[in-house]
This record gives C-alpha cells, sequence and structure tokens, in this order.
C-alpha cells in the first residue's frame, strides 16, 4: 500500500464530509489526514484526503467520489508537484533549567513560541511531515505535556489552478 494525496472540490454545503467520509468507510479504507475548508469561492471548500490504499482500490474509490453529486473535481497531487504543509501545536515541560535549550530547538526549526508559562512553552510549526515529526523527536526528551497536528492541506505547484476550470 501506497499513500495518496487527495484534492477534492465540493460543494459547500452540510452533509457533504460526512458522505465523502462514509465512502471510504465503506470501502474499508482508513483516512490518515483530512483538512477541510473553503477555497477562493465561498460555495466551494476544498478537501485534502490522505489515505494509504493500493491503485486499483483508490481508482475505484475515486470513481464512486465522482458519483456523489455534491463533488465537483478530485485530483490526485503528487508528492514532486505539490506543496503540503501540516500544523503542529505542542506543548513542551520547559522549567527554568532546560528552557533556554527548548527554545534554541525551536529557532532550530523556524518554529515559534506562542505561548509561555513558568513549566511550559507552547510551539507552532508549519511543514511537512518528516519536519515536523524531527521536531517533536528532538523536543521528546523535555517532556511533551499535550500535542496537536492539523490534517494535511496541500496545493499544486505553478500557476494553474484546479478551481478556475471546476467552478461552475
Amino acid at each position: 500500500m501506497s499513500k495518496h494525496t487527495l484534492s477534492v472540490l465540493v460543494e459547500n454545503k452540510p452533509g457533504v464530509l460526512a458522505r465523502v467520509a462514509g465512502l471510504f468507510s465503506r470501502r474499508g479504507f482508513n483516512i490518515e489526514s483530512l483538512a477541510v475548508g473553503p477555497t477562493e469561492h465561498p460555495e466551494v471548500s476544498r478537501m485534502t484526503i490522505v489515505v494509504s490504499v493500493d491503485e486499483l482500490p483508490l481508482e475505484q474509490v475515486t470513481k464512486q467520489l465522482n458519483k456523489l453529486v455534491n463533488v465537483i473535481k478530485i485530483v490526485e497531487l503528487e508528492r514532486d508537484t505539490s506543496v503540503r504543509r501540516e500544523l503542529l501545536l505542542v506543548k513542551v515541560r520547559a522549567d527554568a533549567t532546560v528552557r533556554s535549550q527548548v527554545l534554541e530547538t525551536v529557532q532550530l526549526f523556524r518554529a515559534k513560541v506562542v505561548d509561555v508559562s513558568p513549566e511550559a512553552v507552547t510551539v507552532e510549526a508549519t511543514g511537512t511531515q518528516d519536519k515536523l515529526d524531527a521536531l517533536l523527536r528532538m523536543l521528546e526528551p523535555y517532556g511533551i505535556r499535550e500535542m496537536v497536528q492539523s490534517g494535511m492541506v496541500a496545493i499544486g505547484r505553478g500557476a494553474r489552478s484546479i478551481t478556475a476550470t471546476a467552478v461552475r
């Protein structure tokens, strides 16, 4: 199995997310990452879905997605032809004895501190999954108290836009 990133344009209406996610669920596929948000057209939302699946079952799911009335367009985004990012918020133990080391690590990864307390700092980082994993490995020895990570968002490289040709 390999990871595939789908960019799915859908009508911005209630219930569309449930229908799309349900289609993956009925086929027994686990969605590894899901991010949904508006596009430059208020009536259209973009779902970025990352799923691990073989090529043939993915093709079948894509065909079924296209049959859903609220789906406008589906594009598979390849790693080398798209820009991909995730957001990580992580609360790290950082009392006076290790705070400078934690802050140095944060700077190395071009992350930023968004909250400070006497015993912890909250760090915001954006980047690829590999970058965020590396940051977490470096912060782990200090003690990760809490973390939350967004799903991947991705967009094709270059001037072409999938919404320009898809919006009716």
